[in-house]
């Protein structure tokens, strides 16, 4: 009995030495300002819905980098332009991973994609890959007449439309999912018109293809309890494992269909068989034996994932934000219809080489991004070791958000930033591809999004023609000072209820037949 009891007592003591150590280390480290943290929960009872408008509020308190606990873990959030350069370029290589949250294991095929994998070889090579093969400045202009013809295509379907009420976003999704698919699949995963189906072999109609992006992009941005307190994980208690995995399922199917129909043109074309698309080029490369790392299917899938919901939802809201802050304010539309008179004309439509002579326009989508940024809060990194930054320790394992739509709103960086003004813009030397930290739709540094340029060319392309082939206003029941501009949850920034508006031709209709 009495070694037993020596043995707990030893326990005791060694226990009772490493808390004393623990605390005293503690002490002299020096962290952020931030919220006391409550036992277990830490500091989550204070994230609403909106997780970045909540630690906007926090902010403002404690400061532009903060310091709270979710749940089990650290956590840093940079509310300024200074301390997210201190993240995206000064420290970049320390913070250049990710956690694993839920969504990266369920959503992007266990960590197989760019946004959620951690920083590592997969990463390294899959990033090379976009970079290099699927967004070069050569393959996206060889792209270019997709994008000719399915600008054209919608305009057309809008200028039949005029005059009726239309919720701008189903279109701007159909927009953005036909360009996409042509550009990664080769064809459009769904028809337009007719029946509606995904081409002759079908699996999913386009509402169905868009509510499946809108599941996504909702669950990726959701605070799920199991992330940040790991030992209540298995209980799934908000149910968002299960709607992770019931959208997988979707997924799957989805892309399985995809695969099988370029295997059996591969196996039809043989000797011939020629890439054409993206899903064709990821394919050869995974059959290329230098390749650092091999690709999986579950690697291809999470790379197809990437592409689609990098380049639809996130392009379609930001053009539906646009029109909404224009159609608030009609003088704006004037300012941007007389510069495209000037530059444009009356006689065409609005070309991608034209983009760089219409600056007010450049100013209209920066000013959107900064109101409305895509990626309200960036996706989460991760300190792979411990660190100083701005004179604050940071410990291994710490998970850091950049708040950009904080930043937009930092009243020394932008004067009456709740007013949408483009006209801050002109003159201005600000970028939106990383270099310019007020600024960082895309991120910066090497988690920056590798898509930029062909997100870049959709939204500002959609903008300008918009704008060149219609005038716009509000259906006749609603008034421009009801046009509520609340936003939804999820990773990006929804409108919380969608925008619906009603367009007349400024344009002839012959000018965008294809």
């Amino acid at each position: 009995m009495e070694a037993p009891s020596w043995l707990a007592l030893t326990i005791a003591f060694l226990a009772f030495l490493s808390i004393i150590f623990i605390g005293r280390r503690c002490k002299q480290l020096k962290f952020p300002p931030g919220p006391k943290p409550w036992p277990i929960i830490g500091n989550l009872n204070l994230i609403g819905s909106l997780s970045h408008q909540s630690l906007h509020k926090l902010s403002r308190r404690y400061g532009p980098l903060m310091h709270l606990k979710f749940g089990s873990y650290p956590v840093l959030v940079a509310s300024s332009s200074d301390m997210a350069k201190e993240f995206l370029k000064t420290h970049d290589q320390i913070f250049a991973s990710r956690p694993q949250l839920a969504a990266g294991k369920y959503l992007s095929y266990n960590y197989s994609d760019i946004l959620w994998s951690p920083n590592g070889p997969h990463w390294r090579q899959s990033r090379k890959i976009f970079l290099n093969e699927l967004f070069s400045s050569k393959r996206l202009e060889s792209f270019l007449f997709i994008r000719v013809e399915e600008i054209r295509a919608f305009v057309s379907r809008l200028h039949g439309l005029s005059g009726k009420p239309v919720v701008l976003k189903k279109h701007l999704l159909c927009l953005t999912l036909s360009v996409i698919s042509r550009m990664g699949f080769g064809e459009k995963p769904f028809s337009v018109s007719g029946d509606d189906r995904l081409g002759s072999n079908s699996v999913m109609s386009l509402p169905e293809f868009q509510e499946l992006v809108d599941e996504f992009f909702l669950l990726a941005g959701v605070v799920n309890i199991g992330d940040w307190i790991p030992w209540l994980d298995f209980l799934d208690l908000q149910g968002y494992i299960k709607r992770m995995k019931a959208l997988k399922k979707k997924l799957d199917r989805f892309l399985d269909h995809v695969f099988d129909e370029h295997k059996r043109k591969k196996k039809e074309l043989s000797k011939d068989f020629v890439a054409r698309d993206m899903v064709d080029l990821l394919f050869q490369l995974a059959d290329d034996p230098d390749l650092n790392v091999k690709l999986t299917y579950d690697h291809i899938r999470g790379l197809i994932l990437d592409l689609i919901t990098g380049g639809t939802d996130t392009s379609a809201l930001t053009v539906e934000w646009a029109i909404s802050e224009l159609i608030k304010q009609p003088q704006l539309i004037g300012k941007a219809t007389k510069e495209l008179d000037r530059v444009i004309g009356r006689e065409r439509w609005v070309e991608e080489k034209d983009i760089p002579q219409l600056p007010y326009l450049d100013a209209i989508m920066k000013e959107t991004m900064r109101k409305h940024p895509i990626a309200p809060l960036l996706a989460p990194h991760l300190a792979m070791e411990d660190c100083k930054v701005a004179g604050y320790d940071i410990r291994k394992g710490t998970r850091v958000f950049v708040n950009t739509w904080s930043i937009g709103r930092d009243p020394f960086l932008w004067e009456q930033p709740e007013e949408f003004r483009p006209e801050r813009f002109l003159g201005r030397n600000i970028d939106v591809k990383g270099r310019s930290f007020e600024l960082l739709p895309f991120g910066a540094g090497r988690r920056m999004c590798p898509a930029y340029n062909l997100g870049l060319k959709m939204v500002q392309l959609s903008i300008a023609n918009l704008l060149q082939a219609f005038n716009w206003k509000l259906p006749d029941d609603t008034k421009v000072e009801d046009l509520s501009m609340e936003e939804g949850s999820g990773i990006s920034t929804p409108r919380k209820f969608p925008l619906v508006a009603v367009m007349e031709p400024r344009l002839p209709i012959h000018l965008y037949k294809i």
